[in-house]
């Protein structure tokens, strides 16, 4: 056996763990920035580097009592953080735990899908045009049984005709959120969490702000017709995106709805 190889070889696996040690290092740290941009435990972060920056400089300079102070406050700080950093270290490990490493697409919607993409887009289409406001969730991977329980049970079939008839304003359940489970209308009425993210703009309403609310705390779509301008958005993976096309919103309903990638025809 030629001894210098093998440590040759044992030198070459070491800089590759190294070199993969620091690129998951920075992946875990991307993270955390993606998780917490937008949200006030950016402003939080801030205040801990400002504290790590004093104990170096206090160390530095002999400032014992300084020191000291300082060493006790990064000490507990860790329990105080978990507590002050819940909602977003919750959001991270969720977010985790439904990425879409395994997950399979069709390229194609059977005849069933295709009439609830048809139903559903129809039934948007007709609320946007007339500024019917409506707020409808996609259940997917994680339950949302504690919302629906917070509204009116449906367990109705999904038609393009009873969509449009739940938001009709000064309806009972026009005001709140329908949520669709698997292929049927679970509840209407019911209530969402409200994001407090600074991203979201003044301009937008409650509506909005409970679909980004629900895609922060899930894994669910979320479609919203603003009643002041009819304009169409969808929220998933907490990101909110305005003002798209209706051919658009079907690919990306049935992406959410059924796992199908497909692009019609002229979209880009």
């Amino acid at each position: 056996m030629d001894l210098s190889n093998f440590f040759d070889d044992w030198s070459t696996v070491k800089i590759i763990a190294g070199v993969l040690d620091l690129l998951i290092v920075w992946y875990v740290l991307y993270l955390l920035i993606t998780v917490f941009k937008g949200t006030k435990a950016i402003q939080l972060l801030k205040g801990i580097v400002v504290i790590v920056i004093g104990q170096q400089v206090s160390k530095m300079l002999n400032l014992t009592a300084t020191s000291r102070l300082f060493d006790l406050v990064i000490q507990w700080g860790v329990l105080a953080l978990i507590v002050i950093f819940q909602p977003e270290i919750r959001r991270a490990l969720e977010q985790l735990g439904r990425g879409s490493l395994f997950k399979r697409y069709s390229t194609s919607l059977n005849s069933d899908e295709d009439k609830l993409i048809s139903s559903v887009s129809k039934a948007v289409q007709y609320m946007a045009k007339r500024r019917i406001g409506a707020l409808i969730v996609f259940e997917k991977e994680t339950g949302l049984q504690d919302y629906i329980e917070t509204g009116i049970p449906m367990n109705s079939d999904i038609s393009q005709e009873l969509l449009t008839n739940v938001f009709i304003p000064n309806t009972p359940l026009h005001d709140g959120a329908m949520i669709v489970q698997e292929n049927k209308i679970a509840s209407a009425a019911s209530y969402l969490p409200l994001s407090d993210s600074a991203k979201i703009a003044k301009s937008l309403g409650t509506r909005h702000r409970a679909a980004v609310g629900i895609s922060e705390v899930s894994d669910a779509f979320t479609v919203v017709v603003s009643e002041e301008t009819g304009s169409i958005s969808v929220t998933f993976d907490g990101k909110l995106r305005k003002d798209i096309s209706n051919e658009a919103f079907e690919e990306l309903l049935a992406e959410h709805w059924f796992g199908t990638h497909f692009q019609k025809k002229g979209v880009n």
